[in-house]
């Protein structure tokens, strides 16, 4: 809007100037006119030419005084020229710094990047180790109580020591007193011994664990009938012994250790098995002395039925003596014991049988292997059922053994 204002003015003044010129010069032209002496024509041209410097001067004197932009095009260019090279050569160098910059700023975000990286490293080292610290803090914190609780032992140990010190000063002379006591005592125990074996060897009545009464209870029972039937076996243990020592029953009575005793009582009436109640001599016991026993006790079941198969062997025979006969025999017995011992039936603990035999019996099949020569099987069987308490009766047989296997 400026710009047109500005030229409007100037059209106007210009046409004004022009105007005003030409009335000059008509007027003068009429009036024939002379400048310096010129001609009226020349006068004329003058004024016209002068007119038009007015117009031109006028013109760049209000533009110049109008606008900065056009004083500095016209009195300015070479200034505004050196300029422009200046403030180019001033750009580039600023382009050039500010590339210069850039790549810096790259290598510095790179090395920012890099510092970061350091850092979030460095964070994490550092958590880590107030991690480690925090531990062993409490590692240290857990070693100085330990070594306080070991000062404070080590103090006790040492007033323990102290005292056992003394102690075993004092037990060492004890010691040797003692040691010296133990001398006598053991040759008092050895004389005491070579007279108890000299005077129980020729008046032992019942040997150390040899079977006085024995019985079968039944278990599962109330404690009071399980008592009633161990008082009616340690009665039937009572008149045993006087039997064998020849006194009425009243004169004699076993002694059985009393916790022992009720311990068995209970034991049995809570057994859901029938239990077989040995009354056994607690040592060898003579003539006079008191009846100590104790009570041995074993779960009873059958172990053989009637006529159950109890073992076979195969003997062979050279002409079939006396001597020869009755010791195959003997022989099997031993076998037959052994093996109704390993399936449950109680031996005598003084002899170690467990079966029972009629002479009869036994003569027979004596007799039977006289004179037989070659391979024989004796076969034993049951002869009735038989419980863990035993006695096992037996039923042998003899038969040739033939090529047939033998079961």
């Amino acid at each position: 809007m400026y710009g047109v204002l500005l030229i409007a003015v100037l059209i106007v003044t210009g046409g004004a100037i022009a105007f005003i010129g030409d009335r000059l010069g008509t007027k003068i032209g009429k009036k024939r006119l002379s400048i310096f002496g010129l001609r009226p024509r020349h006068t004329s041209i003058i004024i016209t030419i002068f007119t038009g410097i007015c117009i031109t001067t006028l013109t760049f004197g209000v533009m110049a005084a109008a606008s900065e932009n056009v004083r500095t095009a016209l009195f300015g260019m070479e200034r505004l020229n050196r300029t422009m090279l200046e403030t180019q050569a001033s750009l580039r160098d600023a382009q050039s710094d500010l590339q210069a910059a850039q790549i810096e700023q790259e290598r510095t975000n790179e090395d920012l990047a890099k510092s970061k990286e350091d850092v979030e490293r460095l964070r994490t080292q550092q958590s880590e180790l107030e991690a480690e610290s925090a531990r062993l803090q409490e590692g240290n914190r857990l070693l100085e109580a330990a070594t306080q609780e070991l000062t404070l032992r080590n103090d006790t140990l040492a007033a323990q020591n102290s005292t056992l010190s003394a102690q075993n000063g004092e037990l060492t002379d004890s010691n040797a007193q003692l040691t010296q006591d133990n001398v006598t005592l053991e040759k008092r125990a050895a004389d005491l011994r070579e007279g108890l074996i000299t005077i129980r060897e020729g008046n032992i009545v019942f040997q150390a664990g040899e079977v006085i009464a024995s019985g079968v209870i039944r278990g599962n029972r109330p404690v009071a009938e399980v008592d009633r039937d161990m008082q009616t076996l340690a009665q039937l243990a009572n008149r045993n012994v006087s039997v064998k020592l020849g006194l009425n029953t009243s004169d004699q009575d076993i002694w059985i250790y009393q916790p022992e005793y009720e311990a068995a009582v209970k034991k049995i009436a809570a057994s859901p098995q029938d239990m077989v109640v040995r009354i056994v001599a607690a040592g060898n016991l003579l003539r006079g002395e008191a009846v100590r026993t104790t009570l041995a006790l074993y779960k009873n079941s059958v172990i053989y039925r009637d006529k159950e198969f109890i073992i076979a062997r195969p003997y062979m025979l050279d002409g079939g003596s006396d001597g020869e006969a009755e010791q195959t025999v003997m022989s099997f017995l031993k076998d037959v014991n052994l093996a109704a011992t390993t399936k449950g039936i109680l031996p005598d603990p003084i002899s170690g049988s467990v079966g029972v035999m009629e002479g009869a019996q036994f003569y027979d099949i004596v007799n039977s292997l006289r004179g037989r020569h070659g391979a024989v099987v004796l076969s034993a069987y049951a002869n009735g059922d038989t419980d863990a308490m035993g006695p096992l009766r037996l039923t042998l047989r003899s038969e040739l053994q033939t090529n047939s296997a033998v079961r």
